[in-house]
């Protein structure tokens, strides 16, 4: 495969299109948000411009605690994705975040996702911000991806 795409989904996710056989091969964006919604045109366009292979997209669920509303736009924006992804025929696989984190041995603490990353991607500046976690996550998604869907 060329490349894969790894998704985390919502309004504060990621998008990482990975090149596995390029040694710093890793692009990675915020999902493109418009209001407090995913911009489906512009995930759209992006993704197009990438023409990944694979698709990993973490799958999500409503969240104990969670306000009704927060939930109900952390549905929507997974259902944005979902349907740009449909829409550019890219083959998908749904991952549970428990089944692609015990791949890699991390936990839920995201500050070890983005070590993983930083020590994966040692060129790439995508991931030097705490608040980066999100993209570190994408980025791990498409590395599970190309790892075991060979």
């Amino acid at each position: 495969m060329k490349c894969i795409m790894g998704l985390d989904p919502g309004i504060s996710g990621a998008v990482a299109f990975y090149f596995p056989d390029q040694r710093a091969g890793i692009s990675v964006y915020d999902v493109p948000v418009v209001g407090k919604e995913i911009n489906a045109s512009a995930l759209h366009d992006l993704i197009k411009q990438y023409a990944p292979d694979l698709a990993v997209v973490e799958i999500v669920h409503a969240m104990p605690r969670q306000g009704v509303s927060s939930s109900f736009n952390f549905g929507v924006s997974y259902g944005i994705a979902k349907g740009v992804i449909g829409a550019l025929h890219i083959p998908v696989v749904f991952v549970t975040p428990g089944k692609w984190k015990k791949y890699f041995s991390l936990t839920s603490d995201k500050e070890k996702s983005r070590a993983l990353a930083i020590s994966t991607w040692p060129f790439s500046d995508h991931f030097r911000r705490k608040k980066d976690d999100g993209r570190a996550e994408a980025a791990l998604l498409a590395l599970y991806g190309a790892q075991t869907k060979k």
